[in-house]
């Protein structure tokens, strides 16, 4: 089977590649379109998949909808050249419209429940697949299964944290250090919302240096105060430097998870919502707090109530309701469209076709 992966953000890198490398031993043959803006062509590299970069990402929604044609139509030119039996992506509207031009499926995967790029994808998509923790009615051509999609690379099964990002951090295997992350705030589906203001980020580090080595994330400048902290690793390390921090905290969405999965006590900070982190909120494992004048002191009280023997009983609950999402995931790839009819037929074949991941730990 020939498939066409449409990527626009590191994450899709991440969620896609076990099933690539996966189905890659059985000769399936696999390319990438991508939308470049942060490290994608970095991860891409790195596994040595082949792909071709369409551009840069767009944000707003006016200029991402100028971005329907032009994006598409470079995936149907590369279509012609690749010729795929299957588009596969992260709810990509370019590579569903290009599905329909080119008559071929496309399997769309969706973690956010974001209806902006919803209501485009879905049309043209064959199938949505969600994780359980969206409770959200997506129609007819949703399937759900339980599992979050930071868990196709970073369960046990798939991930051993590399103690040797100690020295790239410049810290000693048992010493307490956190990881910031702050956001620019410049997305489409960021307009109205917020993190917290740079006074209240500047009080919250001036707290956590006293009691921990701090780290910063930033997609954004930092003042001269902050600056100083921000991480200088490789991108790939990132998520090495997060399996063994005390904390995480920010305003990323999909790092919150990550820590979360991770067994890292997990912060997020912001006034959008998500489902996945209701879901772990529910574990014990994550917190949410909402931007005010008040942020500070319940991030403070977060951190003082941690317990890592209560977080690692918790992560281990977690876990042992979760599936192994690459095994579905590969399983509905190539059974495809066998493996549609069979779960439309029994929505709790995802939970069958593979022993839960905490087998593995």
């Amino acid at each position: 089977m020939r498939i066409l992966i449409d990527i626009g953000h590191p994450a899709h890198v991440h969620l896609f590649k076990n099933i690539v490398l996966d189905m890659q031993k059985r000769g399936h043959c696999f390319f990438f379109t991508v939308r470049t803006g942060e490290n994608e062509k970095v991860l891409l590299d790195e596994l040595g998949f082949q792909y071709e970069v369409i551009g840069r990402k767009r944000r707003g929604v006016v200029l991402k909808i100028a971005g329907l044609v032009v994006f598409t139509l470079r995936i149907i030119r590369i279509s012609h050249r690749f010729k795929p039996d299957l588009f596969l992506s992260h709810g990509s509207m370019y590579a569903g419209y290009a599905s329909r031009f080119c008559r071929k499926p496309h399997i769309a995967l969706e973690d956010t429940g974001n209806m902006e790029q919803l209501m485009f994808s879905i049309r043209v998509s064959d199938v949505i697949l969600t994780p359980d923790s969206i409770i959200r009615n997506l129609g007819s051509k949703q399937i759900k299964y339980p599992g979050y999609h930071e868990l196709a690379y970073l369960s046990p099964k798939y991930f051993k944290p590399d103690r040797n990002v100690f020295n790239l951090l410049g810290v000693k295997p048992g010493e307490k250090y956190a990881i910031l992350r702050f956001g620019s705030w410049g997305a489409s589906h960021d307009i109205g919302q917020k993190g917290i203001e740079m006074e209240e980020k500047i009080r919250l580090v001036n707290y956590l240096v006293s009691e921990m080595k701090v780290f910063i994330s930033s997609e954004g400048s930092l003042p001269g105060t902050l600056e100083q902290y921000r991480i200088h690793i490789p991108f790939a390390q990132i998520h090495n430097a997060m399996a063994f921090a005390y904390v995480y905290i920010g305003e990323g969405a999909t790092m919150a998870t990550e820590a979360a999965v991770l067994g890292v006590p997990s912060v997020y900070i912001s006034s959008i919502e998500t489902y996945n982190h209701t879901d772990l909120i529910n574990y014990g494992i994550l917190t949410c707090i909402k931007p005010s004048e008040k942020s500070l002191m319940e991030i403070i009280d977060f951190i003082k109530g941690i317990s890592m023997v209560d977080i690692k009983k918790r992560r281990d609950a977690m876990l042992s309701r979760k599936t192994d999402v690459v095994s579905f995931l590969t399983w509905f790839v190539e059974r495809w469209p066998e493996s549609y009819r069979m779960t439309k037929a029994n929505p709790d074949i995802s939970s069958g076709i593979s022993e839960t991941i905490s087998s593995c730990l």
